[in-house]
């Protein structure tokens, strides 16, 4: 039986590892990249479908069927440059992938969200991404896989001296960071990834929240 693997969001962080795992993985015959932009990776096993996210949803839309969607679209407030160009992209843009590949017979949707994300909260990056959990959490797939990361380290293209330098004082602090406060601990790209192919391969039917501490056991870091 051919498994297929879509990944959305695979020039990122987390998306890059995951296509470079997921193409070495034989549960899946084939991987499929949705991106802006061409890769460099070339693989018998992949195909790039070069997407523009605006367009997700419209009529006429050329959408690649799939049996696990690998979420890893996201952005920064930097980058977007407002609320609502970062509500855009960790949102509708999310919200509108899942309803896509739902239409298209996936079974199971694995979602990079982040640590505290709460449709309540005060915080306004940690509430978006809460209300992006919410808003798939009711969709019929099989298995609904949200996972919360610490902060994410790991090769970035962007330079981020700040970003850089909070993580280097929390890996000084993270030796002290034990019992409930080892889900703080910053957490490698790599491990997140290789998180969400083992939960993957197991298929946990629902909806089910991996947070930080957890994703560190179940990908190995």
């Amino acid at each position: 039986m051919t498994r297929v693997a879509l990944v959305a969001g695979a020039t990122g962080l987390v998306g890059s590892q995951c296509l470079d795992l997921l193409v070495a993985t034989p549960e899946y015959d084939r991987v499929v990249a949705l991106t802006r932009r061409p890769l460099a990776a070339r693989h018998p096993k992949l195909e790039q479908r070069m997407m523009d996210f605006e367009t997700l949803g419209r009529e006429g839309t050329d959408f690649p069927a799939a049996d696990d969607v690998y979420c890893c679209l996201g952005t920064t407030m930097r980058t977007a440059g407002s609320q609502a160009a970062f509500r855009q992209v960790d949102l509708v843009y999310v919200v509108s992938l899942a309803a896509q590949a739902l239409a298209r017979g996936a079974r199971q949707f694995l979602l990079v969200s982040s640590l505290g994300a709460n449709p309540r909260s005060r915080i306004f990056y940690s509430r978006v991404k809460g209300e992006t959990e919410a808003a798939i959490a009711p969709l019929p797939f099989e298995g609904r896989q949200f996972f919360r990361p610490s902060i994410l380290t790991g090769a970035r293209s962007e330079h981020r001296p700040g970003e850089r330098a909070g993580i280097a004082v929390m890996r000084g602090l993270s030796v002290t960071m034990i019992g409930p406060l080892r889900r703080y601990r910053p957490i490698a790209a790599g491990t997140v990834a290789r998180a969400m192919i083992h939960v993957a391969r197991q298929s946990p039917r629902g909806v089910n929240i991996y947070a930080s501490d957890l994703i560190e056991r179940l990908g190995g870091g």
